[in-house]
């Protein structure tokens, strides 16, 4: 089946940050697999880590071409730790103390500062 490649929207918009939202939940469903493999050992989240790394980093590169790679990771990789750790929480039972919310807050903040960095450029 062909990757079917949108550039542009409905209203000629950019795509970009579609393609980076998508490389954003391809990439939290191949983490989330990761623990639900149990070390390689269940077949199917096994094999779906890479299906979903596959589709994350190809959807990743096609963002690239339009946003800066400096702001386009600070956001893959922010928004990826902040929803794992709410599905770790949520959905694993993982601890929530203090400093990780404190220091998901800094993640937050440092990607919204790039952000509007880049727009102001």
């Amino acid at each position: 089946m062909p990757i079917i490649l949108i550039q542009t929207g409905e209203y000629g918009g950019d795509m970009s940050y579609l393609y980076l939202a998508f490389a954003i939940v391809f990439e939290i469903c191949g983490t989330t697999c990761m623990k639900l493999s149990e070390g390689f050992t269940k077949p199917l989240p096994s094999i779906l880590i890479f299906v979903f790394y596959g589709i994350s980093f190809i959807s990743f590169t096609i963002a690239l071409k339009k946003i800066d790679v400096s702001v386009a990771y600070a956001i893959w990789a922010g928004l990826g730790v902040a929803m794992i750790s709410l599905i770790g929480y949520f959905g694993f039972n993982e601890p929530m103390p203090a400093a990780r919310v404190l220091s998901l807050a800094l993640i937050a903040i440092g990607v919204i500062g790039l952000h509007l960095s880049t727009s102001v450029n």
